[in-house]
């Protein structure tokens, strides 16, 4: 049995988990002849190439920094964004096929987001009505998830939409009810430390009256018992 063949190529970009721009790193052959080299985002990692990328390193970070650029006010505008996409299904929501990355693409290209099938990530095949969460890759760098609603009708996902904004409403007001509750903690515990504080004030501003206190008494009882030789000693005389 073969092993794994694995190329060393020159990333001419960030690729999520495999490295940024500049970086030699080695991947597998068929990733590297059918998507990183067609799509010149690598080189091939030989004497020459390197030679090249020092050659136009600037280019390629000038660019990079580009495409990063682009790619940040895509993302903006994606933030936040769902989409509603209407299929056939049985009564208990299963659908007749699935839902596909060009399916997607084609929806938020149709609302004013310019996304290629090739961008959108499903962790696996969409088969269900409901609300399902969607990779969006602009950029190795950014990387949107955005909300996909599937129904059978146009009444069957503004009803969805009307369920998921009442669930998010009830989640923000205890999100929020429990900051309140931690705030009020805080204060309380704050309140209890000034108090202790001035307790243990109280305290130690006691114990210095006493021992100046007592240091007073055994001032005197020595004034007095010096007064009291003091006499003694006239009286002998």
């Amino acid at each position: 049995m073969l092993g794994v063949i694995n190329m060393e190529v020159i990333l001419l970009e960030r690729i999520e988990k495999i490295g940024k721009l500049g970086d030699i790193v080695k991947v597998k052959d068929g990733y590297a002849r059918n998507y990183l080299l067609p799509q010149n985002k690598a080189l091939r990692a030989s004497k020459e190439n390197l030679s090249i990328y020092e050659k136009e390193k600037a280019k390629y970070e000038k660019l990079n920094t580009s495409n990063l650029e682009k790619a940040e006010k895509v993302a903006n505008k994606l933030q936040n964004v769902s989409i509603d996409i209407i299929k056939q299904a049985s009564d208990s929501g299963q659908l007749y096929g699935s839902v596909s990355t060009k399916d997607i693409s084609d929806e938020l290209n149709n609302i004013g987001h310019k996304i290629e099938k090739k961008q959108v990530q499903l962790k696996s095949v969409i088969k269900t009505t409901g609300q399902h969460e969607v990779r969006i890759v602009i950029h190795p760098e950014y990387i949107i998830t955005i909300t996909v609603n599937i129904g059978r009708t146009l009444e069957e996902l503004t009803m969805q939409t009307e369920e998921i904004e009442k669930i998010e409403k009830e989640n923000m007001k205890k999100e929020e009810d429990k900051e309140k509750f931690l705030n009020k903690q805080k204060i309380l515990e704050a309140e209890d430390e000034k108090v202790t504080e001035e307790e243990n004030e109280k305290i130690i501003e006691t114990k210095e009256i006493k021992t100046t206190n007592k240091a007073s008494t055994k001032t005197k009882e020595l004034k007095t018992k010096k007064k009291d030789k003091t006499n003694k000693n006239t009286k002998k005389e």
